[in-house]
């Protein structure tokens, strides 16, 4: 089974709040990373989603530390629905 990671850049245009973390995350750019695995059909090829992750802190904001957090599935689907 083949796998695959697309990177898209999220928009937060005030600040939001991640499940687990304490303070609030500002507002910004944001790379996620959607993990895939193939579905082999007869036809064709289809992708399902496996998972998503954040990339902590913002694009634009200058730190030693960074993090990637897998976000929740309402949380993914709900960039999935703002994206699309």
């Amino acid at each position: 089974m083949a796998s695959r990671t697309t990177q898209t850049v999220v928009h937060f245009s005030s600040a939001f709040r991640l499940p687990g973390f304490e303070a609030p995350q500002p507002a910004g750019d944001y790379r996620v990373d959607h993990d895939e695995e193939s579905i082999e059909g007869i036809l064709r090829l289809a992708w399902r989603r496996v998972g998503a992750f954040i990339h902590l802190p913002a694009i634009a904001l200058q730190s030693s530390a960074q993090q990637m957090v897998q976000l929740s599935p309402a949380v993914d689907a709900a960039l999935e629905k703002d994206l699309g």
